[in-house]
């Protein structure tokens, strides 16, 4: 699913010139759950963006799905990403002014779907994730793991073959963290690639493989033997 060779980005501001990866080399397969982790500055969250087509690398080839990224115009890029790469965040990115019901069903707005449909698979998602007395909620209304969780559910709600999350589990208690790895860990089950940054070695237990970087470059790369 993912290969990238090489990679390097850099970052300009003034005459300052920081190098935020070097020479990363990986590959993700279909299915995968991996982890990423490092201390903070070391270019793990950088590689994210770039994994779901945020950003781009200075040098150096990204291959998505087959696609050479690369190669792709940012109309193609944008189209890559809506239909395949689901995001979660650490601070939940919801929209305050729609509700719970809305918040998720917006990527299928953008991506087309005709009402009934969209209705109908929104329905599925907040069943599936347990919040269907929370549906006309917005989000202020809601504790961190609740927001969380819902935007998990507008994260998988188009069945994207890859989910990118970023500190999934940072602004929550245990309690609350532990809900959203079970989820995370069920959608992989269910066939999800996951690619996944984070400090929390609990966190990391639920992977594949640990990624391990260090100054913007990979230092190891271990199977978890807790998996």
């Amino acid at each position: 699913m993912i290969v990238t060779e090489g990679i390097k980005k850099i970052f300009q501001a003034g005459d300052v010139e920081t190098i935020a990866l070097r020479n990363v080399s990986l590959t993700v397969e279909t299915g995968d759950f991996v982890a990423v982790m490092g201390p903070s500055g070391c270019g793990k969250t950088t590689l994210l963006n770039i994994l779901g087509l945020i950003d781009q690398a200075n040098a150096g080839e990204y291959y998505f799905l087959g696609h050479q990224v690369s190669r792709l115009s940012d109309k193609q890029k944008a189209k890559l990403r809506k239909e395949n790469i689901g995001f979660v965040f650490q601070n939940f990115n919801l929209i305050d002014e729609l509700t719970v019901h809305e918040n998720i069903e917006l990527p299928l707005i953008y991506l087309g779907w005709k009402k009934k449909s969209r209705k109908q698979r929104v329905r599925e998602i907040i069943e599936k994730m347990e919040i269907s007395h929370r549906k006309n909620l917005f989000p202020l209304q809601l504790s961190g793991g609740q927001q969380q969780r819902v935007a998990v559910a507008r994260a998988v709600v188009a069945n994207p073959a890859l989910i990118l999350a970023d500190e999934p589990t940072g602004n929550l208690d245990s309690m609350h963290g532990e809900e959203v790895m079970n989820l995370l860990n069920d959608l992989n089950k269910e066939g999800t690639t996951i690619v996944m940054v984070t400090h929390s070695r609990r966190d990391a237990s639920y992977s594949h493989r640990i990624i391990n970087l260090f100054d913007g470059q990979i230092i190891n790369e271990n199977l978890n033997k807790l998996m």
